[in-house]
């Protein structure tokens, strides 16, 4: 029986997210996969389901799906894409059909070119040996990390002399921790800019638990760092993202909300928490999280083709 390609719908997400869970228990050992996760994804603002997400079927049974989003309204797109090992042709169906999409989007974006990224486990069940002949090649490599919390660890840090520390607490500190995230992260390879609105909806702000985001800051410079964390997530906390503007960096402001973020994590009963890093950061985070106890869970490679 040939494989049958389609569109995903809303209604598809638990089978999309049984399939993630079948590759995760390959590539990682353990099912990672939530299904409000692959629903926010199905339903982000900047996807059209019938023309930017792809599921083949072998009969059946779910083997393959695609998703493809555009955040930088130009050439710039980013699209997922899963395989089971036994089913490469169904894998290449869904490249077919994503890099015939994304050129066709950019160019409704009035770029000449698609500059496609898709990130894929270091070991993934897609046959790389594919897009290397299709001109895909890698061009950056992160770490997921995660640490062990312990008992002792829900007691909130000390915040030093000279360092201030408070929770986000209302709508003026969401527009200044978006205004920190958009400072703090302008020099990162891939960064997109976005408007505080793009942002919020980036950040699901309807649904997102703000007491898991604070922002950090100096006596001379004010706020000068945040973090955001969520707690949706069942296989362990998960640290979203950490900045400190370059003016700041080196003051302990990273530091100190790390390790506040390990005493709420710990507080709430949470045995586990994660975070993802560029392993060619140049801010000294990977440094700053080895000297926090986090080690390495799986790596994850940035894979580009430029197409036109």
């Amino acid at each position: 029986m040939p494989y049958a390609l389609r569109p995903a719908g809303l209604a598809d997400a638990a089978a999309v997210t049984d399939l993630l869970n079948d590759i995760d228990r390959i590539e990682i050992g353990r099912p990672e996969t939530d299904l409000h996760t692959v629903l926010a994804d199905l339903k982000r603002p900047d996807i059209a389901l019938d023309r930017d997400s792809w599921l083949v079927f072998d009969g059946d049974r779910l083997v393959a799906y695609g998703l493809l989003w555009d955040e930088s309204g130009g050439e710039r797109v980013d699209v997922d894409h899963y395989v089971l090992p036994d089913h490469q042709r169904a894998g290449e169906l869904i490249l077919d059909a994503l890099e015939a999409r994304a050129l066709a989007r950019t160019r409704e974006n009035g770029a000449s070119r698609a500059v496609v990224h898709l990130h894929l486990n270091t070991r993934p069940t897609l046959d790389t040996d594919l897009i290397e002949r299709r001109g895909w090649y890698v061009v950056r490599r992160y770490h997921v990390l995660q640490r062990p919390l312990t008992s002792v660890e829900v007691a909130m840090p000390e915040v030093p002399p000279g360092i201030r520390l408070r929770a986000c607490a209302d709508p003026a500190d969401r527009a200044r921790v978006h205004a920190l995230y958009q400072s703090s992260f302008a020099e990162h390879f891939d960064f997109q800019p976005r408007t505080y609105e793009q942002w919020l909806r980036d950040v699901d702000a309807d649904a997102l638990d703000w007491s898991l985001v604070w922002i950090a800051g100096t006596e001379d410079l004010g706020d000068a760092g945040f973090l955001m964390a969520r707690d949706d997530r069942e296989a362990m906390g998960w640290i979203r993202s950490i900045g400190v503007v370059r003016e700041a960096r080196g003051a302990g402001l990273g530091g100190l909300l790390l390790r506040n973020a390990f005493a709420a994590f710990a507080a709430r009963g949470r045995d586990t928490v994660g975070l993802g890093v560029d392993t060619a950061n140049a801010t000294g985070a990977p440094a700053l999280y080895a000297r926090h106890g986090m080690t390495v869970h799986y790596a994850v490679d940035t894979w580009e083709a430029v197409l036109s």
